[in-house]
């Protein structure tokens, strides 16, 4: 079986390595891929943004199956396209997608098919005026988000009405995020622990993978702007069996009938941001995709063939399917450059690699970086590596991933030294 795998992150990274442990032995695609993904996979110059030339590339060389990483080829309609050839891919249709693709369709959708979630208005550009007078009779804590994609930068907790203003101003009078920021979501703020729950849909039926928190904020104790994510970790305990239970019939069940109601039936991953509070869990966001970095968590701890898992999410029979429950634990820290979430310098050496890949239970996922082998690996991006771990319990997979990260150095590196402590005072570990 060849697989093509679309993206170019640590996620796709994390993808590519579950897929080669199959038993089927499959020959894996990425494209565009990166220097990690060239470790187990062979990589082929396709932007993932470029669906005609994944297009061509599918039909060039004969791909059994297709799995969309990130979320804008699927919004452009990647997934349309696949089916309509006649190739089984893992990823929403583009009216699908919409979940990830417009909040705005998304707080509408969970309105009309009451699932839990924070109390909203939608505005365009041209109300801005009203957006300015419900924020101000609102008041503050408040959330702004662009409704388009964005980065996983588009959603603004302000808490102040001042800084809510200032968001609005920043998205709808100067364009922060360009065209997504046409319309903007503000809602009520929620209070609770933010979690995330990892779906594989096939239409009907589902698949839960690991729970995970992820850690937006670049500085710790979650201050600084948010960015594409600095670390992960799974299980996330509060996502407690009762949790689970209640998201999965509150949630994940009633979205999966009402996307099959309204004509399109959801197939591949789908991503449920939760905030977990006094009320129950209620949804935060929709994603279509795998997390990055919550992937090089919840991946390893699936220890089931995921070439299964992600055939059958393409062509069907995920409720059959017999998944082995997740052991362990499994945390990751991300690598970025200085400067980031803003502009980063590019080309400084990475010393490390080897060494911190050797350690065993440890792997480094790459995603900005540029190089091989042989002439020596060097930064390309904000996010450079995530230095994933795997243990026993979530004290041994965050101590093993910080003796990865020791190992690994570039100029102007900067991460977390918090991941993950939420979970161990939750679980008594701090």
């Amino acid at each position: 079986m060849q697989i093509l795998v679309v993206g170019s992150g640590a996620r796709e990274h994390a993808i590519a390595r579950s897929l080669s442990a199959s038993p089927t032995h499959p020959r894996i695609l990425v494209a565009p891929g990166n220097p990690g993904t060239a470790s187990v996979a062979e990589n082929v110059p396709v932007r993932a943004d470029d669906v005609d030339g994944i297009m061509t590339l599918v039909a060039g060389r004969g791909i059994d199956l297709v799995i969309v990483g990130p979320e804008l080829p699927l919004v452009l309609g990647l997934a349309d396209r696949l089916e309509a050839a006649g190739v089984p891919v893992v990823g929403p249709t583009a009216a699908a997608a919409r979940l990830e693709g417009s909040k705005a369709f998304a707080k509408a959708f969970m309105d009309r098919h009451a699932i839990p979630t924070a109390a909203y208005r939608t505005f365009t550009a041209g109300q801005h005026h009203e957006a300015i007078a419900f924020v101000e009779s609102e008041g503050a804590p408040i959330v702004v988000k662009a409704s388009g994609l964005a980065a996983g930068k588009g959603a603004i907790v302000c808490d102040t009405v001042g800084e809510a203003l200032d968001a609005l101003n920043a998205i709808l009078r100067d364009g922060a995020f360009g065209g997504a920021g046409d319309f903007v979501v503000v809602e009520s703020f929620m209070k609770g622990e933010e979690a995330s729950l990892f779906a594989i849909c096939d239409g009907n039926d589902y698949v839960l993978l690991a729970s995970a928190q992820d850690h937006k904020r670049i500085g710790e104790d979650d201050t600084g702007p948010n960015t594409g994510g600095m670390g992960a970790y799974a299980p996330a305990p509060i996502v407690t069996d009762e949790i689970e239970r209640i998201a999965r019939k509150a949630i994940i069940e009633p979205t999966l009938a009402g996307m099959r109601a309204e004509g399109s039936p959801y197939r591949g991953v789908l991503y449920v941001g939760l905030m977990i509070g006094e009320e129950g869990p209620r949804v935060v966001e929709y994603n279509c995709r795998l997390g990055d970095p919550e992937a090089q968590v919840v991946l390893p701890l699936f220890h089931g063939d995921a070439v299964e898992l992600f055939l059958r999410a393409a062509t069907g029979g995920l409720g059959t399917m017999s998944v082995p429950a997740a052991r362990g634990a499994a945390a990751c820290v991300v690598l970025a450059s200085a400067g980031y979430p803003g502009p980063c310098e590019k080309g400084h050496p990475i010393t490390g690699l080897d060494r911190a890949d050797a350690l065993d239970g440890v792997h480094v996922f790459h995603a900005g970086t540029s190089g091989g082998a042989g002439s020596g690996y060097v930064t390309s991006g904000g996010r450079v590596l995530t230095v994933s771990a795997v243990g026993d319990s979530l004290g041994e997979a965050l101590a093993l991933a910080y003796r990865g990260v020791d190992e690994v150095a570039f100029d102007g590196m900067q991460y977390r030294r918090d991941i993950g402590r939420k979970g161990l005072e939750r679980l008594g570990e701090a």
